[in-house]
C-alpha cells in the first residue's frame, strides 16, 4: 500500500509559538490535533510526505509541482525568522508524476516556479512533524528520514485536482514508495463579523459541508461543492482536499474529524484518513468517476434551463469556435431558438456582457457599457464571440471545451452618475469608475467575493488602471438584467 495515510490540516502561522507568542492558546484544539497528526506521521515513518498547498506556485491552467533538489523557508514574514524548515524533494517521485501527467494529458508539471521558498501552507504542518521527530530523537528513537513532494493548486476543474492525486498514488505505487499525503488548507475565512475578513452567511455553511465530508468520507461533496458558495465563503483549502481525495481513490478508509474551530473568524479543521484495505479495492469510493457522472448531469440540467438570451450566446460561441462563423440573429438561428427569442431582442438596443465559466471558474467575459450594435441580439452575439476569443486573460476557447461551458448574459441599464461610493451597493448596482483622462473600469453587480463597496470600487478602478484616491475620479452606477 503506497499511501499509508492522509490528513487534512489547516495552516495558521500563529499555531507556531514563535509567531503566535501566546495567541496560539486561542486555537488550542487545532494545535493539539496538529501535534497528534505529526505524531502519527512519525510513527508511520513514510519515505515521502506529499504536501498540497494553496500557497505554493499556482496557475489558472496548470498544476505545479516543485522541482529541484529541495527548498527551505521561514516564518520571517510573520515575525519569526528563527523557525522554518529545509527539505529535500523526492525528485524520482516528482518525475514519475510528471511523466504520468504528460502521458494522460493532465496540465501538470514543474515548469514556471516563481517563488521556490517553502510557503506557510507547507511550513506549518512540517513545523509540527519536525517537532515530533525531535521528540523521538530525544527519547532515543531515530526516525527514518523523509523527503517531500510539494504541489500547488490551480484554476482547473475539481476533476483535474482529483486526477493529480490519483497520479501521485499511482507513481508512488510504481516506485514502491511509502507516502503520507498532507492536504494543507483552511476552511472559510468569513466566520465572524469581527474577524479579519468579516462575516458571510456562506462561511459557516462551507465549514459544515467540509466537516461532514471529512467525518463521513464523502469526498463527492468536496468535488461537487457549489463554486459560488465557496467563493463567497472565502475558503482556502478545497482544491488541496480534492487532490488528497484523488490519492485515496477507490481506497476503503477510516475517517476521523479530529477537531474544528474558528475563534478568529477562520475555520480550522483537522481530519485523518487511514486506509483499511488495498488501494483500488472499493469501487464505491471511485469519486472521480462519480463526480464525472454528477457533473455531466448538472451540465445537462443547466443547459435545459437556459433562457433564450443565454441560448443565443451559446449558439453563437459554438458556431464561432467550430466554424469561425458570426451569426446574423435575423436569419442564421435554428428554428426553435428563433421562435423562442422575445421580440425585444430585435427591437431593443442596450449594452451587454457575456460571461463564460467552466468548473465554476471564469473562462471569459467581454461586454459593452453602451449599445454598439443594431439590436440587443446582435450585441449579445458580438460580445459572445469576444468573450470566447478576445478576453486577454485567457486563450481562445477550444472546441473540446464547449460542452463544459456555462453562460451568463447581463443586460445593462444606462449608467447614471452618482456623487460617490455612498450611493453604491455591490449587491444591487454595477459601478463604472472613471478618471479625467478617459481611463475607465467597470464591475458588474452581485459578484462572488465582492461584498463591500470598497472592494467593488477597488476592483473596478484597478481594471482601468485608476487609483480611487487620485483627483477627479467619478462614479456611475447601473443595474443589470441577469440571464442564466
Amino acid at each position: 500500500m503506497s499511501v499509508l495515510a492522509a490528513y487534512a490540516v489547516p495552516h495558521p502561522p500563529l499555531a507556531v509559538p514563535g509567531v503566535g507568542r501566546g495567541r496560539e492558546e486561542g486555537i488550542a484544539a487545532t494545535v493539539a490535533t496538529l501535534r497528534e497528526v505529526a505524531r502519527r506521521i512519525r510513527e508511520l515513518e513514510p519515505e515521502t510526505t506529499v504536501v498540497s498547498s494553496p500557497h505554493a506556485t499556482a496557475y489558472l491552467d496548470y498544476l505545479h509541482l516543485s522541482g529541484g533538489r529541495g527548498a527551505r523557508g521561514t516564518f520571517a514574514s510573520f515575525g519569526d525568522a528563527a523557525d522554518g524548515s529545509e527539505v529535500a524533494y523526492d525528485r524520482e517521485l516528482v518525475g514519475a508524476v510528471c511523466e504520468l501527467a504528460e502521458r494522460e494529458e493532465l496540465a501538470a508539471g514543474t515548469a514556471g516556479e516563481r517563488i521556490p521558498e517553502l510557503d506557510w501552507g507547507v511550513l506549518v504542518p512540517l513545523h509540527f512533524v519536525q517537532e515530533a521527530y525531535e521528540e523521538a530523537r530525544r527519547a532515543g528513537r531515530e526516525p527514518a528520514p523523509y523527503r517531500v513532494v510539494r504541489t500547488g493548486i490551480s484554476g482547473l476543474s475539481p476533476a483535474d485536482h482529483y486526477r493529480l492525486g490519483q497520479l501521485v498514488e499511482r507513481a508512488a505505487d510504481s516506485l514502491g514508495r511509502r507516502v503520507v499525503h498532507v492536504a494543507s488548507g483552511d476552511l472559510s475565512h468569513k466566520l465572524e463579523e469581527d474577524g479579519p475578513y468579516g462575516f458571510a452567511p456562506e462561511g459557516p455553511v462551507f465549514d459544515e459541508l467540509a466537516c461532514r465530508a471529512f467525518e463521513s468520507g464523502d469526498f463527492l461533496a468536496l468535488l461537487a461543492a457549489d463554486p459560488s458558495l465557496c467563493e463567497r465563503a472565502a475558503e482556502c483549502g478545497l482544491r488541496s482536499f480534492q487532490i488528497m481525495a484523488g490519492a485515496l481513490d477507490r481506497t476503503p478508509v477510516r475517517c476521523e474529524l479530529l477537531s474544528h474551530e474558528g475563534p478568529f473568524g477562520v475555520g480550522y479543521a483537522v481530519a485523518a484518513f487511514t486506509p483499511e484495505g488495498p488501494a483500488g479495492s472499493d469501487p464505491e469510493r471511485a469519486f472521480g468517476e462519480r463526480y464525472g457522472r454528477w457533473h455531466a448531469a448538472e451540465l445537462r440540467r443547466v443547459r435545459d434551463s437556459e433562457d433564450p438570451w443565454v441560448r443565443l450566446a451559446r449558439t453563437q460561441v459554438e458556431a464561432w469556435v467550430r466554424e469561425g462563423r458570426r451569426l446574423d440573429p435575423a436569419r442564421d438561428l435554428p428554428a426553435e431558438l428563433a421562435a423562442a427569442l422575445p421580440d425585444e431582442l430585435s427591437r431593443r438596443r442596450a449594452g451587454a456582457f457575456v460571461s463564460l465559466k467552466t468548473g465554476g471558474s471564469l473562462r471569459g467575459c467581454i461586454g459593452t457599457i453602451l449599445p454598439s450594435q443594431r439590436s440587443l441580439a446582435e450585441e449579445i452575439c458580438a460580445n459572445a464571440v469576444a468573450a470566447a476569443s478576445r478576453d486577454p486573460r485567457f486563450p481562445p476557447v477550444r472546441e473540446e471545451e464547449l460542452g463544459d461551458l456555462v453562460y451568463d448574459v447581463d443586460v445593462l441599464s444606462a449608467p447614471e452618475p452618482v456623487a460617490g461610493p455612498a450611493e453604491l451597493d455591490p449587491a444591487r448596482y454595477g459601478v463604472i469608475v472613471s478618471a479625467p483622462d478617459g481611463r475607465r473600469g467597470l464591475l458588474l453587480p452581485d459578484l462572488d467575493g465582492v461584498d463591500t463597496v470598497e472592494e467593488q470600487v477597488r476592483v473596478a478602478a484597478s481594471k482601468g488602471g485608476i487609483d480611487p484616491d487620485e483627483p477627479g475620479v467619478s462614479y456611475e452606477r447601473f443595474v443589470v438584467e441577469r440571464h442564466t
